[in-house]
């Protein structure tokens, strides 16, 4: 393999955002993502950081959402009340999450493994996630796939995402037309049925199998009759991955 899974899940994403729309991201690869978007085919991309920052032109990958170098050329650098009243008001297009558990709904859990009250491992918890995941228009998901990612139900709810399905969120008090809008894991691209909310295969990574997909969830994924297959890392866009993280604190 000329490329990591980290990598291919970078490139993948990227390609989700669009030119001249607004981004929400978190420490770790959605930044990597989203500046992979920035300095290929989305110049005009605005990213909004959690601490503050918006429209920053970022010459290396930052540590966190609060490093100063996220602050770079930015056409304000704000404060994370800021940037929640901006999400909660609907200016954000996109929101950029991790996540420990995922269901079939697009629920998202970062906080707890296990019961709450005594988990068998504790998370860092929401952060903004759940405002990201609650106001933006369109949430997209980067994580690692496997039978205990992919759950029937998460441990605990950290971030909405359908809820128990169609109708749910609204009833919830939630804004219509948001929530979650791609799940981009090492072995494909995922969306949402428009009818059940219920996670769908939309492509495959390279050498994928739709029963490497089946058997790396526990909840059964909805597998249209037809599936693409992602394309690999161009070189160019590898080059721009180690420009943006020349240690590999991420992609390697």
């Amino acid at each position: 393999m000329k490329y990591t899974s980290a990598e291919l899940m970078a490139c993948s994403a990227s390609k989700i955002l669009e030119d001249k729309t607004s981004v929400f991201v978190g420490t770790g690869l959605p930044i990597i993502a989203a500046l992979l978007a920035q300095r290929s085919h989305a110049p005009n991309l605005l990213i909004v950081f959690e601490a503050g920052a918006i429209g920053a032109q970022i010459p290396v990958l930052p540590v966190s959402v609060g490093d100063s170098r996220t602050e770079n050329r930015a056409i304000i650098a704000s404060s994370m009340h800021e940037v929640m009243s901006a999400a909660q008001a609907g200016y954000i297009d996109y929101g950029f999450l991790g996540a420990a558990q995922i269901d079939m709904y697009g629920n998202i859990n970062t906080t707890v493994i296990g019961d709450y009250h005594h988990p068998k491992v504790r998370l860092p918890g929401s952060g903004g996630a759940n405002d990201v995941g609650s106001f933006s228009r369109r949430t997209i998901i980067l994580m690692r796939q496997d039978e205990k990612r992919f759950v029937e139900k998460v441990d605990f709810i950290t971030t909405p995402g359908y809820l128990t399905g169609p109708g749910a969120r609204e009833e919830a008090g939630l804004p219509a037309k948001t929530g979650p809008y791609r799940v981009v894991t090492q072995l494909g691209i995922y969306t949402f049925d428009d009818e059940s909310k219920k996670m769908k295969l939309l492509a495959l990574s390279p050498g994928v199998s739709i029963e490497d997909v089946r058997n790396s969830s526990s909840f059964e994924i909805v597998i249209p009759e037809k599936v693409e297959t992602l394309p690999e890392p161009s070189e160019e866009q590898l080059k721009i991955l180690h420009d943006i993280d020349p240690t590999g604190i991420v992609i390697r």
